[in-house]
Formats: structure tokens, C-alpha cells, sequence
């Protein structure tokens, strides 16, 4: 058994007054992209010189505003990723690049060399303010902890004055859901003071989930309670930095921003240190789905995918929300059954409003193709084999009967697993439209005898081989269907009953086709079945769908 008697819950707030459970989210938050610093000191393999412009393109390209380049002062690489953004003009006139340095004189003074030329840049200081790390890994007080954040930024500030373009500060109190409330509000309100901080002069505070401790709302009373408790919030951009650790970045970072959060750090697809940092497209298409414009650009996923994929080299996971490869597909046969309603209805109501049971948004939104929506297997019903069927290839196969032709895909895949679309058209192909045993229709010819005395005003001649032997057959009926079934009555070949019939147009213009469908009863045996058949002409689908029936329900 677990020895869970090893762990006890960190205590950081009792905030009884909280108000954003009543709040909503009805804007997007400032973005501040993660990935060029937070995302690719976490990579097994850290992207190239080359990999990371290539990325940063990709960022201002999605409509990312704030992008944190990287740590200049910790490592070359970093260094010569600055200035080749830099020289070689890649920054756009609007795009705030951020860069990230410990509080240390040497640091910051190489942070600006690699900023130089930079119009506008984000110096973000941090340093840790947890009980944990003061004990453990500092060794320092309280007053110590605070001296480091504000002599850090006295350094920011002198070297800021010297700096030829705009330098806003931005101060994480590092760990900080490990740090009591009353003293990370003391630590930043010095920041905020030794900086001169003002409404029209604002500094970013931004308050990490570094180390996710608890659920989310206990870092949404956080967030509150901090909000609430600066000594002038109107001087303060708060921001927010979730990991992972719980699994519940996402959720940390939209109960944040229920709490008063103004921006947002993360990555895309949520990778960084650990379990990772929060991953801003899910928040982003989260809001999307509530009718709230992210302000980022997201139609094209698949192409993030791929960017991201070849640079990161860390597969986007298949469940991936909104992104992976199966998130829009049901393999349930219960699922694919209301999708398949539910994507008529939305066509029929010719409404804006996008309301699809098991599909929160719509794949084409995202660039996603709707063929992938519904998967095959074993698992899966009657109404997912008819939806793939009508938005593959166009066939609205009636009702009663999708569960034959279901019966005939569940035995090919309980054998091999999931089967394509292109594999379920081949067997109904093979089912219904290409059947010549025992009967094969080797020409039919249909004409109007509407002077003929009696009710019939149609005669058939056909020629049709069985087993082997062609034989010529003629029939009058009320209609092409009725004189063909009364050809093959004539003949003491078949003894069937036609027991329904539709038909639809398979597509539009000059290479328009029919599909007919026939459902059919043998009188001897009692045994049914359908049949199909498709041809330019809706009369020759109807006779081919009817050979296609006979040779099921005749068949050895």
C-alpha cells in the first residue's frame, strides 16, 4: 500500500471572502509564449540557432504579442538566438520580446548587451520566496529573501536608464504557491515601489504555479487574494505561470484568470519542465468554444502540429485536446450515431450555431476534415458506418438498412481492428454494387406503353446470364421496377416480394449519378435482404439495385 502518511497538504490560505467561482471568462488574457526559454530548457535535444527562429516565426505567425526568447546570460546559444532576431530584423514592430535573467550584476549586464537594438523588451527577474526553498536551498530569512528581489531590480532599473528603447520589468516570486500570501504581497509591493511602478508605468507580477500543490481553486484564492491585497493593483499587470505537476495546469490558469489574472504564460501543447507548463491552445481554443475570441490564430492546427513536431521533436499526444489525432473521432457506436444525426440537423437548421452532440467544436474550424470524425472498429454502430458511407462517398443508405450492412463491417473488424473508410466502401462494393452470381443484367431496355389497355404502362426486355446461360425475359408493370420483377416472375427463377424502395441523387452536374435501394423478400424461405445499385440513369440504378437484392437473397 502506499504510504501516503509521508505527504501532508502545504496550508497558504484560508480566503473565505473569494469571489471569482460567480466570475466568467469574456476576454482573452495578454499571451505570453514560454517556449523559446521555459519549453526548450526542458528538451532532451534543445532546438538549433535555426529551429528556434523557425519556431518564433511560427509564433508571430499564431499572433502572439509576448514571446519569452530565452535566458541571453546563461548560455551562448541563447545569446546568438537574441542578436540573430535582432540583426537579422525577425522582431516585428509589435511583438514584445521577453527576456529572463537571475538578480545578479553580471547576468543583467550581459541581458542588455543581447538586447541591444531591441525597440521594446520584458526583463523578467525571479528569485525563490517558498518556506521549502528558504530553509532548504537558500538558508536565508525572510529579509534576506526580499533584499535579493529588490536589489535585482535596482540593477534592471540603472541599467533600463542607459537602454536606448522601452524596458518593462516583470518579477516572478518563484514558487510561489509555496509562499505565504501575506509575505509574497510584502516582496512584490517592494518590487513595485523600488521600481516607481505607476498605473501609467506598470510592472508584471507574475505569480508561478511553479510546483502545482493543490487543486485549482486554492491557487484561484491565491490569485484573488493577492489581487486584493497590492497596495495599488492599478500599477500591476498580474500574470500567471501554471505547471503541470497535478495535472491540472489548464484548469489552474482559467480559475486564475477568474480570479483578476490579466496574462498568461505557457506553451504550446503544454511542454516544459516536468509534466510541463500550461498549454495555451487548449485554454485558447477553451474559450473559443464559449464564443470568446482568443485573439490568437488557430485555424490551421495541423500545421502547429507540424512546426511544432520537427523543431520540439515530441509527438503531440493522440488524445491531445482539440489537437490530436483522435480527438475528433468516435468510435462508439452510440457516439457515432448522434454525430451522425447531429451534423444533419445542424445542415438542416442552416443555423450559426454550432451544436453537434460528442463535438464541442467544429474540426473544419481548426482546419480538421470531417472523414476523420468517425472511426471504425469493432466498437462501432450502425449509425458511424452510415455516417462515413454519406460524407465519404455520398451513399444516405436507409435506416433499416444500416444494421445489415453494420453486421457485414463488425465481422471484418472484430479480424483486423479498425477499418478505413475507403475499406468499408470496398465491402459495400463487394456486398451490393458489384454482384453477377448467379443473375448478371446484361442489357435492359425500358419503354412507355401508356396506350397498353389495363393499368401497366411499362414493358421491360432484358437479357440477364444465370449460371451461365443468358436468357431473354419480358415483363409489364406499373413502372420500370414492377414490369423488371414481373420479366423474373415470368421466368420460374426468383419468387420475391419488394417490400420497400428509395432512391437519391449521388452528386450534381454532368457526371451526376443514382443510387437506389431495394429491400426484398424471398417467398419460399422467408429470408431478406437489400440490394443497391447505382447508374447515371435513376431507372437503371432501380433495375441494378433489384439483381443486386436477387443475387444476395439467391445466392449459394
Amino acid at each position: 500500500m502506499l504510504n501516503y502518511k509521508k505527504y501532508k497538504r502545504f496550508e497558504t490560505i484560508k480566503f473565505k471572502e473569494r469571489t471569482w467561482p460567480d466570475n466568467e471568462i469574456t476576454k482573452a488574457p495578454t499571451w505570453c509564449s514560454v517556449d523559446l526559454r521555459d519549453g526548450n530548457q526542458a528538451l532532451i535535444n534543445p532546438m538549433t540557432v535555426d529551429e528556434k527562429i523557425e519556431f518564433f516565426k511560427l509564433l508571430v505567425k499564431l499572433g502572439f504579442k509576448e514571446i519569452e526568447v530565452g535566458f541571453p546570460s546563461a548560455s551562448q546559444i541563447e545569446y546568438d538566438f537574441l542578436r540573430r532576431l535582432v540583426e537579422e530584423k525577425h522582431i516585428p514592430d509589435d511583438v514584445i520580446v521577453q527576456v529572463l535573467t537571475q538578480a545578479r550584476p553580471h547576468l543583467i549586464e550581459r541581458t542588455f548587451e543581447a538586447l541591444k537594438d531591441v525597440k521594446k523588451a520584458i526583463v523578467h527577474i525571479y528569485n525563490s520566496t517558498s518556506v521549502l526553498q528558504r530553509d532548504v536551498v537558500f538558508n536565508m530569512g525572510k529579509d534576506k529573501i526580499k533584499e535579493i528581489a529588490i536589489e535585482g531590480t535596482k540593477l534592471v532599473k540603472e541599467y533600463a536608464k542607459e537602454f536606448d528603447g522601452e524596458i518593462l520589468l516583470e518579477y516572478s516570486p518563484e514558487s510561489f504557491t509555496g509562499t505565504e500570501v501575506e509575505y509574497a504581497v510584502e516582496i512584490c509591493d517592494a518590487v513595485l515601489d523600488t521600481w516607481g511602478a505607476t498605473s501609467e508605468n506598470k510592472v508584471i507580477i507574475n505569480l508561478p504555479s511553479t510546483v502545482q500543490m493543490d487543486t485549482p481553486n486554492v491557487y484561484a484564492d491565491q490569485i484573488e487574494w493577492m489581487c486584493k491585497n497590492f497596495k495599488d493593483r492599478d500599477r500591476v499587470i498580474v500574470s500567471v505561470h501554471p505547471h503541470n505537476d497535478r495535472g491540472t495546469g489548464v484548469a489552474d490558469a482559467e480559475l486564475a484568470l477568474l480570479a483578476g489574472a490579466d496574462r498568461v504564460e505557457g506553451t504550446l501543447f503544454g511542454n516544459g519542465e516536468r509534466t510541463g507548463n500550461v498549454d495555451i491552445l487548449t485554454i485558447a481554443y477553451n474559450m473559443f468554444s464559449h464564443g470568446v475570441n482568443p485573439e490568437l490564430n488557430l485555424e490551421n492546427v495541423d500545421e502547429i502540429i507540424e512546426v511544432y513536431e520537427r523543431c520540439v521533436k515530441i509527438p503531440v499526444h493522440v488524445r491531445h485536446p482539440y489537437a490530436g489525432n483522435l480527438v475528433f473521432t468516435a468510435f462508439s457506436g452510440s457516439h457515432q450515431d448522434a454525430i451522425n444525426k447531429g451534423m444533419k440537423k445542424y445542415q438542416e437548421r442552416h443555423d450559426n450555431i454550432w451544436q453537434v452532440p460528442y463535438l464541442p467544436i467544429d474540426p473544419s474550424d481548426l482546419g480538421r476534415e470531417y472523414e476523420a470524425l468517425v472511426r471504425i472498429n469493432s466498437q462501432s454502430g450502425k449509425g458511424g458506418i452510415a455516417f462515413v458511407m454519406d460524407h465519404c462517398y455520398g451513399f444516405k443508405i436507409p435506416k433499416t438498412m444500416q444494421k445489415e450492412f453494420a453486421d457485414v463491417i463488425q465481422n471484418i473488424s472484430e479480424g483486423k481492428g479498425e477499418v478505413s473508410p475507403a475499406e468499408v466502401m470496398n465491402a459495400f462494393e463487394k456486398e451490393y454494387l458489384n454482384l453477377e452470381e448467379p443473375f448478371k443484367l446484361v442489357k435492359c431496355a425500358i419503354s412507355d406503353i401508356s396506350d397498353y389497355a389495363g393499368d401497366e404502362d411499362t414493358k421491360v426486355n432484358v437479357s440477364i446470364v444465370h449460371n451461365g446461360n443468358e436468357k431473354e425475359l419480358e415483363g409489364i408493370g406499373n413502372g420500370p421496377i414492377d414490369a423488371f420483377k414481373a420479366a423474373l416472375a415470368g421466368s420460374s427463377l426468383i419468387n420475391i416480394k419488394i417490400i420497400d424502395y428509395t432512391e437519391h441523387a449521388l452528386s450534381t452536374g454532368s457526371e451526376a449519378k443514382a443510387a437506389a435501394y431495394v429491400y426484398m423478400e424471398r417467398n419460399d424461405i422467408g429470408s431478406k435482404t437489400f440490394g443497391v445499385g447505382v447508374d447515371s440513369n435513376i431507372t437503371r440504378a432501380s433495375i441494378k439495385s433489384m439483381i443486386s437484392a436477387i443475387n444476395r437473397l439467391y445466392k449459394n
